[in-house]
C-alpha cells in the first residue's frame, strides 16, 4: 500500500473516560496524558483516526445529534491543548436490536473505510483500545495493536489479551510513546 500510517483509536476508555453511552458534552474527562499522546502522533503527521461503537444510539439511550454534540466538544478539548483528531467513524448499531453489521467493532468495515477514504496503510498503522474489540483490526491489517489494561478493560479482555499476547499498555501516551519510538522517522506521513 502507498498510504500513511495513522492512530486508530477507540474513544471511550482510551481518550475520555468511559462513562456508558455518554450524551451530554459536559460530561466528558479527558483521560490523563490523552491529549499530550494525540498531539505526539499530530506532530509526527500521524493522522489520528477515531472508530468507536455507540451501540446506546441503536439502543436509543441516545441520539446522533447527542454523540454530535460530543464529539464536537471533544474536538474543541482537544484543540485548546494544541491536539487534533483528524478522521472520526462511528457504528450506532447493536447486533440484539437490527442484527449484526459489518461495522461495529470487531468488525472492520469503518476500517476498511477509514483507509479508503483518508489513504491510509492499515498495515504499518497503530490499533489502540481498552477492549479486544478495538485492536482486533490490527491482526487483519497487519498492524500494531496495543491493548490498553485500563478501569473499563473486562476481566476476559485481559484474559483474551494474555492468552493471545497483545501488546498491552498503561495508557494512551505508554502506547503512542511505544509506537512511534519504534516507527522509522523516514515513513512518518509518507
Amino acid at each position: 500500500m502507498s498510504g500513511r500510517p495513522a492512530a486508530f483509536l477507540d474513544r471511550d476508555g482510551t481518550i475520555i473516560r468511559d462513562s456508558n453511552y455518554l450524551r451530554d458534552p459536559a460530561d466528558i474527562v479527558l483521560l490523563p496524558n490523552a491529549a499530550a499522546a494525540i498531539r505526539r502522533l499530530n506532530e509526527r503527521d500521524i493522522p489520528v483516526i477515531v472508530v468507536t461503537n455507540q451501540s446506546g444510539i441503536a439502543r436509543g439511550l441516545l441520539n446522533h445529534n447527542d454523540y454530535q454534540a460530543v464529539r464536537a466538544r471533544l474536538d474543541d478539548m482537544l484543540r485548546a491543548t494544541g491536539a487534533r483528531i483528524d478522521a472520526s467513524y462511528m457504528c450506532p448499531h447493536h447486533p440484539d436490536v437490527g442484527g449484526p453489521c459489518e461495522c461495529r467493532k470487531p468488525g472492520i468495515g469503518l476500517y476498511r473505510r477509514a483507509i479508503a477514504e483518508q489513504d491510509l496503510d492499515g498495515a504499518r498503522s497503530l490499533y489502540v483500545g481498552d477492549r479486544w474489540r478495538d485492536v482486533a483490526a490490527a491482526a487483519t491489517f497487519g498492524g500494531t495493536g496495543i491493548m490498553l489494561l485500563v478501569e473499563s478493560t473486562p476481566p476476559e479482555d485481559r484474559d483474551r489479551a494474555a492468552a493471545e499476547r497483545i501488546p498491552t499498555a498503561a495508557s494512551l501516551a505508554d502506547a503512542v510513546d511505544r509506537f512511534l519510538g519504534a516507527l522509522p522517522t523516514s515513513v512518518d506521513g509518507q
